[in-house]
């Protein structure tokens, strides 16, 4: 036997002792960290120490499905690996990137030991989770979410123990791991400590590469950069959050996160904290950063530690380098066709000003509301704004179209690609929106194999008919919109997290009808906008119906407010709307309960004639008394068959 099977024959033996309980391991400096792997890998996995595994590949197919979920992230990321690769590359280190999952999407090593690189798995495609390959650094990095060197016999597999491995995590903006940064040699010296350098180094590089794809993800929005070194802010600020107009954090890297864990919780609201709650300052002092100090950075003292950070903010890359003023103006500037679309709501005037900004721009729009919120008027607002207006605006319901027909529907057809396909093909609806704006409405509800395509049509500006052997270049603004959580689908594996990224390059978010403080002017504007285009007659809202129609909770929205407003124009007489004339569930003051029957023992018993009596038939007062309007008042006499009495003058009766 030999030297190396006699080693693998003991590490084996070492690994069963332990999971056995008759051993403590205690030459491992890493006991705990590996000694949890080991046993998830006996416990958990079925794994056995004495039958190693060889290096499992995945195929070619399967290994560009992986590449292709974390596709703008190997963007970012290249500059980073190659330059870590360069640096480690005479040591004998090759480098490894993996997905959350432990496939390897990217591979640096040297091709003269390209043989004994694929036999020992570090290769690219290579699976290093756990679960199959037992502990690794790759694999329990997953597993612990830390940082670790895997040294030689820290390895489950006999067959690894010569290698020495180095992993670090790479989370997303939501502190989800995205990725893995490993530096792996074949060959290392018998000491632990000697591969100190190389886990520092690793972690400083997936820190960069971190906070590059952090940059890269909310590059259209206003990033808060501080740093404990004044000096160091404007090129490696360790904390990063982007903000928006009002100061909200709406997302951070790592040490961000960190440093809102670390601020007093009375401080922190939920969902997301306010800068102004994380240091102390006003909202003022974060705008006037660019132009407070010559340096352009601006020391604030953090809530929590009472230490002092030093700031710099960036500027979204879509606007040009402005002062804070100017900005604002941008937003404030007149724009009609989305000045139209809100009065004095706050939630809307945000929107609407963040809208402005960016109609002019070629950046992807995600708008978010609940069904009926008016997504496609806003989208459409965005583009008649824009430079685009003169070119289509084309409208695509993800919802709607049946899944056998989506495929054509968005992309078209050579003539005879299928049965049943026209004699000249089709122009597929992101073709016809080419030089325009397409909508994709509902964009949660569109199938996994097409969001696939869908990605590649955003990245390369690109589409390929079904039937076409060439691909036909467009150039369209994409705006998307869904009233779903695309967080939650995205966990539960249903949409693509790098779509989202592409299509999310900001977010306008449409409050529901119930929450919005301009009611009053929505309710006009719909009604104005349908008599304009022909779909109602010229009639006018009543005050009750007014009263009605602001007391409602519009769980439908606008889209129930339209149908609401058509429905009362068909049922009212006299070209005016009256609370009686809306839909049943709109109307939410009922007649109080009758203490008799009306036909037993006559009017002058309920509740409602004893009112009128008491205030000699002073609808206003008896309107008061009973907390309703004074037209409800009318609709229950109606309803009862109570009339005024012949010698009251209209005057008495409505309390003038």
């Amino acid at each position: 036997m030999t030297a190396q099977q006699l080693a693998q024959r003991h590490h084996i033996d070492t690994i069963l002792s332990y999971a056995e309980g008759g051993q403590s391991a205690t030459e491992f400096p890493e006991t705990e960290l590996i000694g949890r792997s080991w046993k998830r890998c006996i416990s958990e996995y079925g794994l056995d120490p004495s039958q190693p595994r060889s290096a499992r590949i995945v195929t070619r197919q399967t290994l560009r499905e992986h590449q292709d979920s974390v596709d703008e992230f190997l963007n970012v990321a290249r500059a980073g690996v190659e330059q870590l690769y360069g640096m480690v590359s005479q040591l004998g280190y090759v480098l490894l990137l993996t997905d959350h999952r432990g496939i390897t999407v990217q591979y640096l090593g040297d091709r003269r030991s390209d043989r004994r690189l694929r036999q020992a798995g570090l290769y690219l495609g290579a699976d290093w989770s756990e679960q199959y390959a037992g502990t690794c650094a790759v694999g329990t990095c997953i597993a612990e979410h830390q940082a670790l060197t895997c040294h030689r016999v820290d390895h489950f597999d006999a067959t690894h123990i010569s290698l020495t491995c180095t992993s670090a995590p790479i989370l997303d903006p939501s502190g989800k791991l995205l990725a893995v940064l490993d530096i792996s040699a074949l060959d290392s010296p018998q000491a632990r400590y000697s591969q100190t350098f190389a886990l520092n180094l690793t972690q400083l590089y997936a820190r960069m590469i971190e906070d590059a794809y952090f940059l890269r993800r909310y590059r259209n929005q206003v990033i808060f950069r501080c740093d404990a070194s004044r000096e160091f802010v404007q090129v490696n600020g360790q904390y990063l959050f982007a903000i928006d107009e009002a100061g909200r954090v709406e997302a951070s890297n790592t040490a961000g996160r960190l440093l809102i864990d670390d601020t007093p919780l009375s401080n922190i609201p939920n969902p997301s904290p306010d800068l102004t709650q994380l240091f102390e300052c006003q909202l003022e002092d974060i705008w006037s950063i660019p132009f407070d100090q010559d340096d352009q950075v601006r020391a604030f003292r953090h809530q929590g530690s009472g230490q002092t950070f030093f700031a710099a903010l960036i500027q979204p890359r879509i606007l040009s380098p402005r002062s804070v003023e100017t900005e604002t103006n941008a937003a404030d500037e007149r724009v009609p066709g989305l000045d139209a679309l809100a009065a004095d709501d706050p939630v809307m005037r945000r929107t609407l000003g963040l809208a402005k900004r960016l109609r002019n721009r070629d950046v992807g729009l995600l708008i978010l509301g609940e069904t009926g919120t008016g997504k496609e008027i806003l989208a459409r607002a965005v583009h008649e704004s824009s430079n685009r207006s003169k070119r289509s605006f084309v409208a695509v319901n993800c919802a709607a179209i049946p899944e056998s027909l989506i495929e054509s529907e968005l992309f078209g057809y050579v003539a005879g690609a299928f049965t049943g396909a026209r004699t000249k093909g089709m122009r597929g609806l992101i073709q016809q929106a080419d030089g325009g704006t397409l909508f994709l409405d509902e964009i949660g509800d569109m199938p996994l194999q097409l969001q696939t395509r869908l990605l590649r049509v955003l990245a390369e500006g690109e589409i390929l008919p079904i039937g076409a052997d060439r691909p036909v270049s467009v150039n369209c603004r994409v705006i998307a919109a869904t009233h779903q959580n695309l967080g939650q689908l995205i966990e539960r594996g249903d949409f693509r997290a790098d779509l989202y990224y592409r299509l999310n390059g900001a977010s306008l978010k449409l409050p529901p009808l119930r929450q919005r403080a301009d009611r009053l002017h929505v309710i006009h504007s719909v009604l104005d906008n349908l008599i304009a285009g022909g779909g109602l007659s010229a009639v006018r809202l009543r005050a009750d119906a007014v009263s009605a129609l602001l007391a409602y909770d519009w769980p439908g929205n606008i889209r129930q407010l339209v149908n609401a407003l058509m429905f009362a124009e068909a049922t009212c007489d006299g070209g005016e709307i009256t609370a009686n004339d809306l839909p049943e569930e709109c109307v939410s003051d009922r007649m109080p309960p009758l203490e008799n029957d009306l036909s037993a023992t006559g009017p002058e018993s309920t509740p409602l004639l004893n009112a009128l009596h008491a205030h000699h038939w002073n609808i206003s007062a008896v309107a008061r008394q009973l907390g309703v309007s004074r037209p409800t008042v009318y609709r229950w006499m109606g309803q009862q068959g109570i009339t005024l009495p012949r010698f009251l003058g209209r005057g008495d009766a409505s309390g003038r």
